[in-house]
């Protein structure tokens, strides 16, 4: 993960985006301020956990040459707030995403989703099956994330931060061990450096949020809850959908290729075979170009130069 010209840390990235407030909370958002170009195709990016909207950067450039962006750094994550009480369920992020389309006047637009952000995807999915959502979704691609419950497989740590003794854990949250994890599931060839690690940080220790993340790995819980609600908004989304998948991620990875394959009628799926669990990251021109094939072939435009 070298072309250190083309990187935009978070102070950077903050920079160029603003503050909106939702239900008390102070959400930090990467989008014009004003309701989107009506000229050009909406693309809600929705990212994942434990980092945030940043995770779009060395997308971002080209994204935006052809799509009214939108990104928002989810409540718990990255830049927003972080109180240390909410329950971060994911109806909430799904609340949260629907009200900014709604405000932006986004009637109709286009998901690019990474990892936690998949079930905020389905959710938005269900409540477009059952008639209930603000905007409709015109398609959707999913990056590596956890879309079937007992085919995802969270690291240890996930696990135990999940659990009700989570909060006991805390103490040890920090950059080094930051590291290690991401390590673990960066393909060996796209390793992040100390400078990704960092920003990554950044993103996590922003107003203490260590001390939430137990209460984010929640989702754990919500995915098996929620299975067949979620699943059934995939099989039935009657829009076109597509997996993206680095095939090297031990927790979201080929298995997942495969059982998409299985589950879901007529599957599109790409496998990223040098590729770990941050694709967007690791090898954002191969993504580029999955996401363009799959664009064109629903009618939109390429975005490559």
């Amino acid at each position: 993960m070298s072309e250190h010209s083309n990187r935009i840390s978070v102070a950077e990235w903050r920079q160029a985006g603003h503050y909106r407030q939702y239900q008390n909370l102070r959400i930090f958002c990467r989008h014009p301020q004003a309701s989107a170009d009506p000229g050009r195709p909406a693309l809600l990016l929705i990212h994942g956990f434990p980092t945030a909207s940043w995770d779009w950067y060395r997308l971002w450039p080209d994204l935006s040459q052809r799509f009214a962006l939108s990104a928002i750094d989810m409540p718990g994550f990255g830049l927003s707030a972080k109180p240390r009480r909410l329950n971060y369920s994911i109806a909430l992020q799904a609340d949260l995403h629907e009200s900014v389309a709604v405000q932006r006047q986004l009637k109709n637009t286009h998901l690019l989703v990474h990892d936690y952000g998949v079930s905020v995807a389905q959710e938005l999915l269900a409540r477009q099956r059952a008639g209930q959502l603000g905007f409709r979704i015109n398609s959707c691609i999913f990056l590596n994330g956890g879309l079937f419950h007992g085919i995802h497989r969270p690291l240890l740590i996930q696990h135990l931060m999940a659990s009700p003794l989570g909060f006991l854990l805390t103490p040890w949250l920090g950059k080094a061990a930051l590291g290690r994890n991401m390590r673990r599931i960066f393909a060996p060839q796209y390793q992040p450096d100390d400078w990704h690690i960092d920003q990554m940080w950044a993103l996590i220790s922003e107003h203490k949020g260590q001390q939430v993340m137990p209460r984010l790995s929640r989702y754990l819980h919500e995915r098996k809850h929620f299975y067949q609600r979620w699943l059934t908004a995939l099989t039935d989304a009657a829009i076109p959908l597509r997996l993206i998948v680095g095939s090297l991620d031990p927790i979201s990875g080929a298995h997942l290729a495969d059982a998409y394959r299985q589950l879901i009628p007529g599957p599109d799926v790409v496998e990223l075979n040098d590729t770990g669990h941050y694709p967007q990251l690791e090898n954002p021109r191969a993504v580029l170009t999955a996401c363009d094939d799959f664009w064109q072939a629903i009618g939109l435009t390429s975005t490559r130069s």
